[in-house]
């Protein structure tokens, strides 16, 4: 069964309009690819064909966009978790080209959690199923009020406000 999430958004973090550049409807320039949770997989999977103006070798994707849609997947994967973690660092594999104007998809799977660091990692594959790239990522989760608390509408502020005291009523209660 497949579910689509809303961009970037989590319990702790709603934003108006997201303008990602990979994923994001609002954003006139971007990508716009969309991103759906298989439960199969236990992952993300985002099925796209990448036009011209993506291009890097002549036929092919520019590596820069490829290690973009790498680190949108493998952050993608942080929602399983219901946190907002920010990359800290991704290694590419750039197995074969990747070409443009053809079948293709991503997928993303959680690799372990360690604390705040999230390890994920993510390939691009062409329609026969061949991987023609590999990313391995850190993520750091962060307090996304903290953060981006100037980005937030006041709904989630209050909202996160309201959770965050819960939870600190719940805490007095343990002690």
């Amino acid at each position: 069964m497949r579910t689509k999430p809303t961009g970037h958004e989590t319990r702790a973090l709603a934003l108006g309009k997201n303008h990602c550049f990979v994923c994001g409807g609002a954003n006139a320039e971007g990508m716009h690819l969309n991103f759906f949770y298989d439960e199969t997989r236990g992952g993300f999977v985002c099925r796209f064909r990448l036009s011209k103006r993506f291009t890097g070798p002549p036929g092919h994707c520019h590596g820069g966009i490829i290690a973009t849609i790498l680190d949108e997947a493998m952050g993608k994967v942080n929602r399983l978790r219901d946190v907002v973690a920010l990359t800290a660092q991704i290694t590419v594999d750039y197995l074969k080209p990747v070409p443009l104007y053809q079948p293709l998809r991503v997928e993303s799977r959680e690799v372990r959690v360690r604390g705040r660091s999230h390890f994920n990692a993510a390939e691009i594959l062409n329609g026969a199923g061949d991987v023609l790239a590999r990313g391995r990522g850190t993520f750091i989760a962060i307090d996304p009020e903290r953060m981006f608390a100037k980005h937030l509408d006041k709904s989630t502020k209050k909202r996160i406000d309201k959770e965050t005291k819960m939870r600190i009523g719940e805490d007095e209660d343990r002690k």
